[in-house]
């Protein structure tokens, strides 16, 4: 499986509860915070869903 870095790039304030908890669930909370994570389906979705929120690279 390969492995992205994500790092969130915009606030939550003003979001969505559910784009909130999806950011929680990726490890993400606060600007500029970054995780490595492998891909799978199930985040792809997570990514898909707050994509205007985040940075993706593949690593």
């Amino acid at each position: 499986m390969s492995k992205v870095k994500i790092t969130q790039v915009k606030s939550t304030i003003r979001r969505p509860q559910v784009q909130k908890r999806t950011m929680q669930a990726l490890g993400l909370g606060k600007m500029n915070r970054s995780v490595e994570v492998e891909v799978n389906p199930a985040i792809q979705g997570m990514i898909r869903s707050v994509q205007h929120m985040i940075v993706v690279e593949n690593i």
